[in-house]
């Protein structure tokens, strides 16, 4: 017999991941505020191996509109703003000799139009994701109920689906909100 509590489960699981992953996505859109998450995909060369920048460096944000990478070794600091300089961040590094200061520059509203519409399109595939994993598990429930379950408890399983997924797109629907305002703000 199919557990329908596993198959509900299942899906909420799968639905909770996609919110997380879009809130994470939208992390590391640059909306005019420093923020420590656009330098995540920077990778350096590290003795011989390729470690993320958080692994060989401090990164903070000292204010709204800066960036700080202080290297835990001196030698590395060379090796680290080539990397910033080659990635697609697309803010040039300077360097003191101890730290390096990334300045973050005004977005154009151009800009900001350009990061909605690409926000809006991250939300957009998450929603589909959150619409497969209630399709999948409705797909699911039905052959339960095929298989000898009862059609009450298919009906209600297949409610509390619409039910789940009415409330993880409101949660997609809130995150791009929230990612639009921090956009748009000057």
């Amino acid at each position: 017999m199919v557990d329908i509590k596993k198959i509900e489960k299942d899906a909420e699981e799968k639905m909770l991941h996609t919110v997380t992953f879009l809130e994470e996505t939208l992390s590391h859109i640059r909306a005019g505020k420093a923020n420590v998450h656009i330098l995540d995909g920077i990778r350096v060369e590290y003795y011989g191996s390729m470690v993320p920048l958080s692994n060989v460096a401090t990164v903070s944000t000292p204010d709204a509109k800066t960036i700080t990478v202080l290297p835990w070794e001196k030698t590395m600091l060379r090796e680290i703003e080539k990397a910033i300089q080659n990635s697609d961040v697309g803010i040039t590094p300077e360097n003191n000799g101890e730290i390096i200061r990334l300045g973050i520059p005004p977005l154009t509203e151009e800009r900001r139009k350009q990061l909605v519409k690409q926000s809006k399109h991250e939300a957009e595939n998450a929603k589909i994701s959150v619409r497969n994993a209630r399709r999948d598990a409705v797909d699911a429930i039905k052959k339960a109920v095929k298989e000898g379950i009862s059609e009450d408890i298919g009906k209600d399983s297949e409610a509390n689906m619409q039910k789940l997924h009415d409330k993880y797109i409101k949660k997609v629907d809130d995150v791009l909100l929230l990612k639009e305002k921090e956009i748009m703000t000057v």
